[in-house]
Formats: C-alpha cells, structure tokens, sequence
C-alpha cells in the first residue's frame, strides 16, 4: 500500500469517524426525555419503604365532586397551573400575554407522542382527584384538597396525550399503568410517594401491583 493511499484512507476513516459522532449528538440531542419535566420521585428502594407504612383500607368514594380540588390556580402572573406546567414539560414552549401556549412541543411520556398543540395535551394528576379522595382527602380541607390539586412540588402533575389521559381517569396501577413499559417504575415511584405524602391509603389490589412493579425496577 503506498504511502498516498495510506493517508487518504485514514483521511476518510477519520472523517466517517467524526460524522458518526456528529450524527449521534444530534439524535441524543434531539431525543425526547421520557420523563418529561416530571420532578424526580424518590427511589425504588424508598417508595418501597413508603409503601410498606402506607395504610391498607378499602375505597370509599361517598360525597365526591371535582369541584372539591380548587384547580387551576393562579401560580405566578397570568399564569395558572395548567398553564405553568404545559410551559415546564413542552420544549420551545410560546406563550401570549395571557400565557396561553401558542406554539410548541410536547412529549408524553405515558405513551411516547408528540404533539404540537397545546389542546392535544392534558395535564394529569398522576394520583387522581376521586383516587385521592377515596384514599383519605374526602377528610382534608379544601385548602389542603387544592394543594393536591395543583402541587408542583411532588411528582403529581405531567403533559400528557389527552385522549390517553382520559382513558386513565380515576384508575389506580392495578387498572391502569402507561402503556411505555420504560415508564412504569417512574410512574409507580411518583406515585407511591404522592401518597405517602399526602398520607393517602391503598387499597390491598393497589398495595399489590406497586408492590410487583416495584420489585420490578
């Protein structure tokens, strides 16, 4: 192999090299975070110990309304809460002077879409209204009710597909778990912890399947 061919052999190895790793930035770069802006729940080993003091009590659902969970409130400006998580979950959110979302991304990651437009997306409350309020909240006060409702603190609020969202409704991760695999120990470790909390019961079906995919994780 002469010396010329040589060089322009490495010379072309080097250049694949460096497209290969610019290819790869950019598809890391441009890849969706699966857990969106989601705060990050504690660990599986401590949603197991949570889990373990969490109460075990049947549901009772007596006297529920959704009106009961004062939402969406005003959480800085013009902006509510649901406003105020569509701009911390979506990507190059814009926002009127109202702050609604004009324009944007949003990756949910229940079930792994993308969407464009504010009203493909809900915000979910992760342990829902009538879930909590069979659990213990029908006993809270409304002050403490809208405190759930709209805590941005605790890993209970995230954009997700709408439609998806409402096939959710008020279930529990015995009847319903996101249909990403690669979410569920996420899903059920926020859980867990908005529970424990809020000091909210399980029942034993409940108690069950956090406890199958805890051991999972």
């Amino acid at each position: 192999m002469s010396k010329l061919y040589a060089r322009r052999r490495a010379s072309r190895v080097g250049i694949l090299a460096a497209l290969s790793g610019l290819i790869a930035s950019v598809a890391l770069f441009n890849a969706p975070t699966a857990s969106a802006a989601l705060p990050t729940p504690v660990s599986a080993a401590t949603a197991r110990g949570y889990l373990a003091q969490l109460t075990v009590a049947s549901e009772n659902r007596t006297g529920y309304s959704r009106d009961l969970f004062p939402h969406w409130i005003t959480i800085s400006g013009s902006c509510n809460t649901r406003e105020t998580v569509l701009k911390r979950d979506g990507e190059n959110v814009v926002t009127s002077s109202t702050c609604a979302a004009t324009s944007g991304s949003w990756y949910s990651p229940f079930d792994g879409a993308t969407w464009y437009a504010a009203s493909d997306v809900d915000i979910d409350h992760l342990v829902p209204l009538a879930e909590a309020w069979d659990s213990g909240a029908g006993d809270w006060t409304t002050s403490r009710r809208q405190s759930f409702a709209n805590d941005l603190t605790r890993p209970q609020l995230l954009a997700v597909t709408d439609n998806v969202n409402q096939a959710k409704g008020d279930k529990d991760p015995a009847e319903w778990m996101p249909s990403r695999t690669a979410y569920r120990c996420t899903y059920v470790r926020a859980w867990v912890q908005v529970k424990y909390y809020y000091d909210l019961s399980v029942d034993s079906a409940e108690k069950s399947a956090l406890t199958n995919y805890l051991n999972a994780c």
